[in-house]
């Protein structure tokens, strides 16, 4: 199986579970495809360098998988046919140190996520 990050950007005017669920949902797809998702990251809301579809800003996703070849244009087509996403972008991994480089990319994820999972613990266990 191959490596792959998506970045994709989800419209700023949905609620934040809006914004959860969208990511939910593109997720499930990978699941379905039978990727790998080895990481997450959750950038946020953004300014765009650019207006896209009249929006100045989009709340920005990136995800980390390996998959097989054809699985990509199934994500892609579902990216494609989202309505809530404004832009997407699929980058694959191949040789020794764009794999090394996306390594250290997943490593990064993977510890970012970490202390908000530590918080949200931390605060439903005093709440």
């Amino acid at each position: 199986m191959t490596c792959y990050e998506t970045l994709f950007v989800v419209k700023p005017t949905l609620t934040e579970e809006e914004i959860k669920a969208q990511i939910e949902k593109i997720k499930e797809v990978l699941g379905k495809v039978d990727a790998e998702l080895l990481a997450a990251d959750d950038m946020g809301m953004r300014k765009l360098a650019y207006p896209v579809q009249k929006n100045e800003r989009g709340y920005y996703t990136v995800l980390y998988y390996k998959a097989n070849g054809d699985a990509i244009a199934e994500i892609e087509r579902n990216l494609r046919i989202n309505e809530e996403v404004i832009k997407f972008l699929t980058v694959k991994y191949t040789n020794g140190k764009e794999i090394a480089q996306f390594e250290k990319l997943v490593a990064a994820a993977g510890k970012s996520a970490e202390p908000k999972a530590e918080e949200a613990a931390a605060q439903s266990a005093e709440a």
